[in-house]
């Protein structure tokens, strides 16, 4: 593998690791074979909480990494219904719940269908946006205000694939810049009930496919045998 001319390295993002954490490691592994510094970027942000597949350039094909944010995206996960949170998933304590006494298989699928196509969708408060040079999830925990804007995305698919209340799997593909803890929150609201994110995972970036990632440990491996 030549990783100064570039090599596209697709990586198996375990939960709890940043998306900059996976660069930093494999940075560090390219650098200590090496001996020299070589540009290491990813092709989209996953959250800490959510894994699967993260595209990591290196070499030239870091200029690259534009292009391919760009392409549509498929996850798989679960909305935790009855329950929302300020982050929109896990990551901070509910601050709402509602009883799903009355709530129908038929209306959790129905609801699905009006999020199909283009819509306007407002970002999670608890992101890496930048607005006016300060990053949305830092000022949301200094409990500071910040307005965001709300985004245009496209939704080509989305299904829910089992239903096991309070939790209802999911698989959505999307455009790019789609955050889907914001269509879990949107969803929730949709309903009448309220949700948030329980689990997240990426299969798909454009005609790359989850089952042909590696995980990080693995990508180590490669980058000190070459």
């Amino acid at each position: 593998m030549n990783f100064v001319d570039g090599e596209v390295l697709l990586v198996d993002k375990p939960i709890g690791w940043t998306s900059f954490d996976v660069v930093n490691k494999i940075r560090y592994a390219i650098k200590k074979k090496h001996k020299q510094k070589i540009k290491v970027g990813h092709a989209g942000t996953l959250d800490p909480l959510a894994t699967g597949l993260l595209i990591i350039c290196t070499g030239k094909f870091t200029k690259k990494a534009e292009e391919y944010q760009g392409f549509d995206k498929t996850y798989t996960g679960s909305f935790l219904l009855g329950k929302t949170t300020p982050s929109y998933d896990l990551e901070t304590a509910f601050d709402s719940e509602t009883s799903l006494d009355n709530l129908s298989e038929q209306a959790i699928h129905q609801t699905t269908k009006q999020f199909l196509g283009k819509q306007a969708q407002m970002p999670p408060i608890f992101s890496a946006i930048k607005v006016g040079g300060k990053v949305a999830h830092q000022e949301a925990r200094l409990g500071n205000t910040i307005e965001l804007k709300p985004r245009e995305v496209t939704l080509n698919s989305f299904s829910i694939t089992n239903i096991r209340l309070p939790e209802v799997d999911f698989e959505v593909s999307c455009s790019k810049g789609t955050y889907i803890r914001s269509l879990a929150h949107d969803f929730g609201k949709a309903l009448g009930y309220g949700a948030c994110l329980a689990s997240l995972r990426r299969t798909e970036v454009g005609e790359w496919k989850l089952e042909d990632a590696l995980s990080v440990e693995k990508i180590i491996e490669i980058i000190r045998a070459n």
